[in-house]
């Protein structure tokens, strides 16, 4: 078993939901992570030509199943925290608003981004906590895992995933639960090849398996630094509202057809397609992380990176139409008026 142990800090509130709905520190969403990231890894290592029957049975294997014939076995993967303390973040403290331009008044940028775990109670005037608590920004725990030498590579790789585009917890893919891993004595380097694959190729399959990539390099994008993720959520939101609201409806409820900002997430709150239902979810795949600045690990910046994959056969998708709708996007988050950056990791 090769051992391995890190220090976790987030860079953002977590919320991550305890039985009381409380945040708490957890191993099952950092394991479900891990996973996660172990297929990006996996199927990198098939050249992606990934049989997912296979990946599935393997990832049972090393991680535990309870659906393989004759194969139930407890995780070979083994995770501790040196903590399990509820969050320290009793209040939630509110953020600047941001103008929307469907939207008739300002709306506060941690409700925008953070809906759910973050609510407007009625009659109140600011955003405040659903439930008990969240883990604050700047809290550390030592993670400790280990694992069998042969599947060692794998997970080691999918741990510099996780450290450079992985979050956790409630609205995590809005860039809440932004943590960072360092490795502690005895343990190497992060390190390792970025996954990657064109967009054109990486939409052929409908689970996330790579980071994007296109002619200009990585689609991945940086903010400038920020003194904290406060004033950096405000600017992830204002580029969240910019980046989807290009997209302009020409429908309302229960439209015949979907337009192009369904393609990007859905549901959509007021604008509903008739064949998908109000119960059907297609998750966003392009993701924000909150980090340590380059060279100042006092402030902080954004980084904001495509996962694409095609959706769900249920929703009928044409590659060609999603494929341009994502260049669109692209596009909008190159144009110096976002004052983004693309960077190679």
């Amino acid at each position: 078993m090769k051992q391995l142990e890190y220090s976790v800090r987030f860079n953002t509130p977590a919320f991550l939901g305890n039985a009381e709905q409380s945040g708490q520190w957890r191993t099952p969403p950092i394991k479900a992570l891990l996973r996660q990231w172990w297929r990006v890894a996996y199927a990198a290592s098939q050249g992606f030509k990934v049989n997912v029957a296979d990946m599935r049975r393997d990832e049972g294997l090393l991680f535990g199943n309870a659906w393989l014939e004759k194969q139930f076995c407890k995780s070979m993967v083994r995770i501790r925290l040196d903590r399990w303390d509820e969050g320290k973040l009793k209040s939630w403290p509110s953020l600047d608003k941001v103008s929307h331009p469907e939207v008739k008044f300002p709306v506060g940028s941690d409700l925008y981004m953070g809906y759910g775990p973050v609510t407007l109670p009625k009659g109140a005037n600011q955003p405040a906590l659903k439930d008990n608590a969240a883990i604050q920004s700047g809290e550390i725990a030592t993670l400790s895992l280990a694992a069998p030498d042969e599947h060692a590579p794998l997970i080691e790789q999918a741990l510099m995933l996780m450290d450079r585009y992985g979050t956790l917890g409630g609205r995590s893919r809005n860039g809440w639960g932004s943590f960072s891993l360092t490795p502690l004595e005895g343990t190497p380097a992060l390190g390792g090849k970025v996954p990657l694959r064109a967009l054109g190729e990486a939409l052929v399959l409908d689970w996330p398996h790579a980071i994007g990539q296109d002619s200009t390099g990585m689609l991945v994008w940086q903010t400038r630094p920020f003194d904290n993720w406060a004033v950096l959520m405000k600017e992830l939101a204002i580029i969240k509202i910019g980046l989807r609201t290009q997209f302009k409806f020409t429908t309302g409820k229960n439209a015949m057809q979907p337009e192009a900002r369904h393609w990007l997430s859905y549901p959509v709150t007021n604008h509903s397609v008739q064949a998908w239902g109000n119960n059907a979810r297609l998750p966003n795949s392009l993701r924000f992380k909150v980090r340590p600045a380059p060279g100042d690990a006092k402030q902080v910046v954004g980084v904001i990176v495509h996962v694409p994959c095609l959706p769900p056969p249920a929703f009928q998708p044409h590659l060609n139409e999603i494929e341009k709708i994502w260049k669109q996007v692209h596009a909008f988050l190159d144009a110096p008026t976002q004052k983004l950056v693309r960077i190679p990791e």
